[in-house]
């Protein structure tokens, strides 16, 4: 064999892999023909995030008047933004290079193909390895609808030669709500078409219903319960129809319906790889697929689609073949963050989840961060406990407001360390901050699931 692990994907999951590996000693190549980093680096998270904190320079500086400062606001420089971003964006692509470089992997600039259980295409090459890693990430996904080619996808909106004025966004997901705002922060008019009644299906009920207040009052036009029928071009401009028989004129008419798993053309028919209806591949609890010589990690599998957990699964997957410890990952109270406007996160089980487990206890308060009271912003945070009734254990934490992803992680320690309100109860906050809430809250809200029997 050339190798001894053969990892398809240079994304944060292969990367992570590839370079454990090596550092274990094994026989190492990785290939990928689009970007080293993956999504995340360069047409996701962290971009995305930059697109966000631009978006946070211009609503700080229309604060500043509450606060004695009078700061006169220019226009945005979006081709500014854009050549920033890239900059920085190509020295992060550039040090996952440079890691796996340091690790002795060796690199292919190619295109990766199965041919059989043990061998395969690079770029024109036949390679052979002893075990092999596939970790080729997903892609985002459009509607099948008349006229969907006159839309974009995320991948495209980080290279927007212009910024638009008018925006339609389909979808409620995190890319659909992060964009939104994103945009409503950089001066476009924006319309949020989405089909559930409130936005971020699967997230708790009171932080989504808290996150559609919060759109609303940054002027983003909601549609809820509404579905696309098809997207005109008129000249420059596109028009959306929706089912209602409404229709929306823009300048920009943007997907963020869903993403697949990036497993076609792969070649694993030929090497006898399972995969689902979604052309995800199947894989158990030690991330094999139906070879067992062939893994599969990070959104490739659509299990839960974070950019740490496929990082994590990488490098459990490295540490288990060649680091004589094998070890896995527990995918129970991971935590995750919206880059919405505030943002979102969670850890844990939402309301909904828990009681369907037994009675819980839901701790919720809602108020105006202190920044606001003096901004004259119409922002509110919303900040949630679910508690098991029986053990006092705290199964999940949620929040709606500035700071929240920094404040969660902290949490997700707790929460995976097994800790229980009592245990918050106990704990002294730090005065004044918003996350001292999560440790005062005393009087509890309401009692979900089966009621005790005493009550």
């Amino acid at each position: 064999m050339d190798f001894d692990l053969f990892v398809i994907g240079g994304g944060s999951a292969g990367v992570r892999c590839a370079r454990i590996a090596a550092g274990h000693g094994a026989r190492v190549a990785i290939a990928e023909d689009r970007f080293w980093g993956g999504t995340c680096v360069n047409i996701g998270c962290v971009p995305k995030k930059l697109l966000v904190q631009a978006g946070e320079y211009g609503a700080w500086a229309d604060d500043a008047a509450g606060f004695g400062w009078q700061i006169r606001k220019g226009p945005h420089d979006w081709t500014a933004l854009l050549a920033a971003k890239d900059r920085e964006i190509g020295r992060l692509s550039g040090l996952y290079r440079k890691l796996l470089d340091g690790a002795k992997a060796t690199i292919f600039d190619a295109r990766a193909r199965l041919t059989g259980p043990h061998t395969l295409d690079v770029g024109g090459r036949h390679v052979t390895a002893e075990r092999i890693v596939i970790a080729t990430g997903g892609h985002p996904t459009r509607l099948d609808i008349p006229g969907a080619e006159l839309g974009i996808v995320s991948d495209d909106a980080f290279y927007l030669p212009n910024m638009p004025k008018r925006v339609a966004i389909l979808g409620s997901g995190y890319i659909a709500v992060e964009f939104a705002g994103i945009f409503a922060a950089l001066g476009a008019a924006v319309d949020l078409v989405y089909r559930q009644p409130l936005p971020l299906r699967g997230f708790d009920h009171d932080l989504r219903e808290a996150l559609g207040e919060a759109l609303g009052a940054q002027g983003i036009a909601l549609h809820p319960g509404c579905l696309p029928e098809r997207i005109e071009a008129h000249g420059a401009h596109r028009r959306l129809v929706l089912n209602s028989g409404h229709a929306i004129d823009t300048d920009l008419v943007f997907f963020a319906t869903g993403r697949r798993p990036a497993t076609a053309q792969l070649g694993l028919a030929e090497a006898g790889v399972a995969v689902n209806a979604a052309g995800a591949v199947i894989v158990d609890e030690h991330l094999r697929s139906s070879q067992p010589h062939i893994f599969a990690i990070g959104d490739v599998t659509d299990r839960l689609n974070l950019t740490p957990v496929a990082t994590a699964e990488g490098h459990a997957l490295a540490d288990s073949l060649f680091g004589g410890r094998p070890r896995s990952i527990s995918l129970a109270n991971v935590p995750t963050a919206v880059f919405s406007s505030p943002p979102a996160a969670t850890v844990g089980l939402s309301e909904e989840q828990a009681a369907a487990r037994g009675p819980v206890d839901v701790y919720v308060t809602k108020f105006t961060p202190m920044r606001h009271t003096l901004s004259g912003r119409a922002r509110r945070s919303m900040m949630k406990l679910v508690v098991d009734q029986a053990s006092g254990r705290v199964l999940g934490a949620h929040m709606l407001g500035e700071d929240s992803p920094e404040i969660m992680q902290g949490l997700a320690i707790a929460l995976v360390m097994g800790a229980t309100k009592a245990d918050f109860d106990r704990t002294i906050g730090i005065h004044p901050t918003a996350a001292e809430e999560f440790v005062t809250l005393r009087t509890r809200t309401r009692v979900a699931g089966e009621q005790r029997a005493a009550e």
